[in-house]
């Protein structure tokens, strides 16, 4: 028989827009325990899962504030209202809220005052159609979500046709059924609205229950927060791709953009960690379409991304990226360093356009494999252990070779040779304690990069994040070639 075991979700408060993906736990007819679906459509030996996901809709209305959606909104925005801002932008939960986001608001009403009447609508399709009462200071409710009471609603939430339905849940609230489907994505429909999951294993004949049903109430949905711009340094003048404009990138002949950053791996975003973050900003499917928006709007010709999770990768970034006209490749880290999932191992991912390179060749620098060459080499018996247990920290790199297809100055001097670039992709997380085996895992590196440098006349970009600060011996090290014998990070070599 097919039972359920545990269910939860990974965040409680959903938010518009992001997929909500339930943790189930089951008990398959054969005793084995498994968080793998059972669909209808794949019963077995008989049993199978059934989802429902249902809106519970309520007499009261409920606005949320645009600066702390978890908050009830109060106040309203009258200049908004009249520049035609989307309106789920003007709402706040109090006048301090309001005073402290001004700014904000003034730069809103002149980029609408610019806008076209399409990206307005785009926006109020986006982030839900809002209305309100009073004058002044609005006092603001969100429009009732029963326009869709007796229609077909979009079946993207569902396996199967939805034949929607309202139940009485209490006085005053009924529930619709939204969604079919393990997953659920929240709709403009369900801002302000509480939602509630169902499941229970059924007979895949009968369609009757086999046990208990298992049931979830999360909190109101809320509208994603406006993205705020990156601000982006200056590099001799040239405000680089600072704002993301595809236009604004140097187009001269032979020259490329790159991109190297850190999208912090999902099993390193705790609560624990980052405990001024909410639950619904630190969850995965949150975050994952910021990035992906980010990344892309970058409209770089190659990227270097760490802290990528091997099922991340696999199932989000490189199908994504590859829809954007990328082409990826990637190094997990090694897997001394075992955190109870084997798919939340991390490691580094290189992407390139395929319209600028092609891929000549990859190599893997595994630092654990270097420490135990290094301490089999030099180090003495007696102290290969504690040798071992300081260098081996589990990092990894990732070096690509490309070759160019667009034309350069040297292709113009030499039409008949090929423009190769070496790439080098790694993350150096290492304890602060162990200054010294960074600075040994950088120097790895680049001895590695050198005998690719002597086979051919390659140049090399060496990408990352390496956890290292202007004037440490890391930096010194790559910014140039050397590191003072008297550097602080260095004395406890000489120790």
């Amino acid at each position: 028989m097919l039972s359920v075991l545990r269910v939860h979700l990974p965040s409680e408060i959903p938010v518009i827009g992001c997929e909500i993906t339930p943790y189930v736990l089951l008990k398959r007819p054969d005793n084995s325990i498994s968080n793998e679906d059972v669909p209808e459509s794949a019963p077995i030996n008989g049993y199978c899962m059934r989802y429902k996901w249902y809106r519970v809709q309520s007499d009261q209305k409920f606005t949320v504030c645009s600066v702390h959606p978890t908050e009830q909104a109060t106040l309203q925005c009258l200049v908004c209202v009249k520049a035609k801002v989307p309106l789920a932008r003007s709402f706040h939960c109090t006048p301090t809220c309001f005073s402290d986001a001004w700014q904000h608001h003034r730069a809103l009403h002149e980029r609408a005052s610019t806008a076209s009447n399409e990206n307005g609508t785009e926006e109020e399709e986006m982030f839900g159609r809002f209305s309100s009462t009073g004058s002044g200071v609005k006092n603001a409710g969100i429009s009732a979500s029963t326009s869709n009471a007796g229609q077909s609603p979009s079946l993207t939430n569902a396996s199967t046709p939805i034949y929607p339905t309202t139940v009485a849940e209490r006085s005053g609230d009924g529930l619709f059924e939204v969604g079919r489907s393990r997953t659920y994505t929240p709709t403009a429909d369900d801002i302000g609205h509480f939602l509630k999951f169902e499941c229970v294993a059924i007979d895949a004949e009968t369609k009757l229950p086999i046990g208990n049903t298992n049931t979830i109430m999360m909190s109101r949905v809320i509208p994603a927060p406006t993205p705020i711009p990156r601000r982006m340094i200056p590099v001799n003048g040239v405000d680089v791709l600072g704002h993301m404009d595809p236009d604004s990138r140097i187009a001269s002949s032979g020259t490329f953009s790159i991109l190297s950053y850190n999208i912090l791996s999902d099993a390193y975003a705790t609560n624990e960690s980052y405990s001024y973050c909410p639950s619904w900003a630190l969850s995965w499917p949150y975050r994952r379409q910021n990035l992906l928006r980010e990344i892309i709007g970058y409209h770089a010709d190659i990227l270097c991304l760490q802290e990528v999770q091997s099922d991340h990768f696999e199932e989000f970034f490189a199908p994504e990226l590859d829809k954007h006209g990328y082409q990826a490749l990637y190094k997990k880290k090694t897997s001394e360093v075992y955190i109870g999932n084997p798919n939340a191992v991390d490691g580094c991912a290189t992407f390139f356009r395929r319209d600028k390179f092609s891929h000549v060749k990859k190599y893997e620098v595994e630092f654990n494999k270097a420490a135990q060459s290094l301490t089999d080499a030099v180090i003495q018996p007696s102290q290969k252990k504690v040798a071992l247990s300081r260098l081996i920290k589990d990092n990894i790199a990732l070096i690509v070779v490309l070759e160019a297809k667009f034309s350069s100055n040297q292709g113009a001097d030499n039409p008949g040779k090929r423009q190769l670039l070496c790439v080098a992709n790694t993350h150096v997380n290492v304890h602060q304690d162990h200054k010294d085996v960074k600075l040994w895992q950088v120097h790895t590196l680049l001895k590695g990069l050198e005998k690719i440098a002597v086979s051919a006349d390659i140049p090399m970009l060496v990408c990352g994040d390496f956890n290292s600060v202007p004037g440490s011996a890391p930096h010194a090290l790559l910014a140039m070639g050397k590191v003072d014998q008297l550097h602080p990070d260095c004395m406890r070599l000489y120790s």
